[in-house]
């Protein structure tokens, strides 16, 4: 069996991906968007649009598709296209030309005419922190100021005055974006009143209840259908404009409609990583205990504020234990594209601040960064009494240092020929969680196995995990599992995020293996059966009982039955009030800079973790080097360039910097394996987005290791190294 099942179809270009698919009579639609940053739209000439050849339909907020509000438990309101006429960043889709062939689409929506009445923007993070304003993060269980304070202390400044060593510092971290190599699109298509829809998306049932709810109809009559996701990453976790307007305008014309934005619409038309300000105040004794912790943090969102990146409560709240602790987390509405969640959200850029922060304390006690981490390790978040369920970072610590030759550092780097050369570390810490999920497992006369889930699959390898974990709960060999997801029309699998997927599934197809063998016997047993009245088990795929067995296919076909099925559910319980949970690992680094020429370089590599239980050893190590080289981008490529009208300079691959083969050296990932089965019975924690965590750091901290210049923003560019 292959390490991913998917990997033949995908290197073969056998894989079907929503673009990909061609129906009868399909059309195709072009999405128009704004050019202002803030305004309301007056007008909109779509007289020539309308006329150009091939035109079906041109669709505006003053001639709109229809379509309703949406707002959903898990994400609040999610915005949809064309439903007024107020303009809040540039790359805004306003409007929607269909017609048969996608060039007569584009060429008809550049005919599109549109007057505005401007009004001021504010679209500079800095210039808007006087105007900062307190607010939670959504999915974070905490008010947007918090205090932990020791018996005598009245305030965090009183906790930091009388610390013996106190560094104070300011960080910064770039806009970001996903740029998934699939761009955000829909092929819509109605039958009988029921909408299909093929697109990119992070959980299919989750976008079937939007779709719904934006078309008026019951979540039955939509089937989302995405078995093949080319990247996500957070950023399709809602639905896109593409398949709201593919939807609504393959209703009103009574055909399939194929719908994707740009590369460049990519940019703008979707949801990025907001900018950050973070200032973090640390207090220490002379040994390195911490005394206090302060981090204020401010992040860029857009007018609607519909996301707010945790930096302090996704750091700082957790990672360190500290006799004093305070943090807030303050907002700057811009007139930008939305924010959203994107790979490790908040614990990314909050750890950038965080973790050069400790590498700063360090060099200020002369001691080793190693050392200081370790002084400081956590058995419980701070002011909680939840410890963590398992916690073995102290070993990523001493493995990790093994293995990179952390012993050879020197306190101010090394020269090898015109290169300065430097080693930094970082810890990466991510919330373990679980998402309620739910699992078909059936059993086949042919002695074969489904496990069906609507769950998706955008690189992550949930489909290969879905394969495995059947395998062993059922007691058969993988090849015998057919795994299917990415179907609405399937369990509701949960999202694809938040490095829950195995988790989640992996809990509820154990749970539907258990139903489904419990009923298998109870069939084999019954009257009339091979086993009747007869006490019987299951081992091996096969039914024992009085000193004979058969396999399951043949209990099902001696008692006439195709296939039997069960349906595990999954979800988060009691155990969230007993243990703290999260997954760990240490980031270490080697960074090369010219002596000359100022270019920085990543030359080596490795992370080690603590995630529980590894099921996919091949997988799990590529999603954690994915991570790690997120983490090398967003410190020395990734930013968005922002004019000052709101449009953003490098909205495309060629002006927005990330990573190629020749920036990334070896990487190195190994494994601190202990399952941890009080967080779920598969004993397995996420990884998907703490490979990204702390590396940004690591590379800073080496960056500053070999030149002794500490440089607070990333990305970290030539002249930032300047001497």
């Amino acid at each position: 069996m292959p390490a991913r099942l998917d990997a033949p179809l995908k290197v073969t270009g056998g894989a079907e991906y929503a673009l990909d698919r061609h129906l009868p009579g399909m059309v195709h639609g072009y999405v128009v968007v704004s050019t202002i940053a803030h305004g309301e739209i007056e007008s909109m000439d779509v007289t020539a649009a309308k006329s150009a050849p091939g035109v079906l339909g041109v669709y505006s907020p003053f001639d709109p598709l229809t379509l309703n509000p949406v707002t959903t438990p898990m994400f609040g309101d999610t915005w949809v296209p064309l439903q007024d006429k107020e303009v809040t960043y540039v790359g805004q889709p306003i409007g929607f030309v269909v017609a048969e062939t996608f060039e007569q689409a584009r060429d008809a929506a550049a005919l599109v005419e549109v007057s505005y009445r401007e009004l001021p923007a504010l679209t500079s993070l800095e210039d808007g922190l006087d105007t900062a304003v307190e607010a939670a993060p959504g999915h974070v269980d905490a008010p947007p100021t918090l205090s932990v304070l020791e018996d005598g202390v009245s305030s965090i400044e009183e906790a930091l005055a009388a610390s013996p060593v106190v560094v104070d510092a300011t960080y910064r971290t770039a806009a970001q974006h996903h740029t998934p190599m699939e761009p955000h699109s829909a092929v819509a298509a109605w039958a009988d009143g029921t909408l299909t829809v093929y697109s990119g998306n992070q959980a299919a049932n989750l976008q079937a209840v939007e779709l719904a709810m934006a078309l008026g109809l019951e979540p039955s009559a939509v089937r989302a259908v995405n078995p093949f996701v080319g990247g996500a990453f957070g950023g399709k976790g809602r639905t896109s404009a593409p398949a709201f307007l593919a939807a609504a305008a393959s209703r009103a014309l009574g055909r399939p409609v194929k719908a994707a934005l740009t590369r460049e619409q990519v940019f703008t038309a979707t949801a990025g990583r907001a900018a950050t300000v973070q200032r973090i105040t640390l207090g220490a004794e002379r040994d390195g205990t911490l005394v206090a912790l302060r981090h204020d943090s401010w992040c860029s969102t857009d007018s609607a504020r519909s996301f707010i990146e945790p930096t302090s409560h996704g750091t700082s709240r957790e990672w360190y234990a500290t006799r004093n602790l305070a943090i807030s987390q303050r907002i700057v509405p811009l007139h930008l594209p939305p924010t959203t969640f994107m790979r490790a959200p908040g614990e990314a850029p909050g750890s950038f601040a965080l973790e050069s922060a400790m590498d700063e304390l360090a060099d200020a006690l002369g001691m080793d960064p190693i050392e200081l981490r370790l002084r400081n390790n956590s058995l419980a978040p701070p002011g909680r009494d939840l410890q963590w369920s398992s916690k073995h970072l102290d070993e990523c610590f001493r493995i990790g240092a093994e293995r990179f030759g952390w012993a050879e550092r020197a306190p101010r780097g090394r020269a090898d020929g015109d290169w300065l050369v430097g080693m930094g570390m970082a810890v990466a810490m991510f919330p373990a969680l679980r998402f309620p999920a739910s699992v078909g497992v059936t059993l086949n006369a042919d002695d074969t196995a489904d496990i069906q889930t609507s769950g998706a699959d955008p690189g992550t390898g949930l489909l290969t995990v879905l394969s495995l974990v059947g395998a062993e709960s059922l007691d058969i060999a993988p090849g015998r599992i057919t795994p299917r997801l990415g179907d609405s029309a399937l369990p509701p699998g949960g999202m694809s995020g938040g490095s829950t997927a195995t988790a989640s599934a992996g809990t509820a197809i154990m749970a539907g293996a258990a139903q489904v063998i419990d009923e298998l016997l109870a069939v084999a047993s019954a009257p009339g059966a091979p086993f009747a009245g007869e006490e019987v088990t299951y081992a091996d795929g096969r039914v024992h009982g009085a000193g004979r067995s058969m396999t399951f296919g043949e209990v099902l076909r001696a008692t006439g039955r195709p296939s039997l099925t069960a349906v595990g559910s999954s979800a988060p319980g009691e155990e969230l009030t007993k243990h703290s949970f999260s997954s760990f690992g240490a980031q270490f680094v080697e960074a090369r800079v010219h002596r000359l020429t100022r270019e920085a370089r990543v030359s080596r590599m490795l992370g080690v973790f603590d995630g529980g239980r590894i099921i996919n050893e091949r997988a799990a190590r590529s999603q954690l080097q994915g991570g790690m080289i997120w983490g090398v981008s967003a410190a020395l490529h990734e930013g968005f360039e922002v004019e000052t009208g709101g449009r953003f300079a490098n909205a495309d691959l060629a002006g927005y910097l990330i990573p190629v083969n020749a920036d990334i050296p070896g990487i190195d990932v190994h494994f601190v394996e202990y399952p941890d089965t009080l967080h779920n019975d598969l004993g397995a924690r996420g990884l998907g987005e703490i490979g990204t965590v702390g590396v940004a750091a690591a590379v800073a901290n080496a960056i500053h290791n070999a030149t002794g210049i500490r440089v607070r923003h990333i990305p970290i560019r030539i002249e930032d190294l300047l001497d």
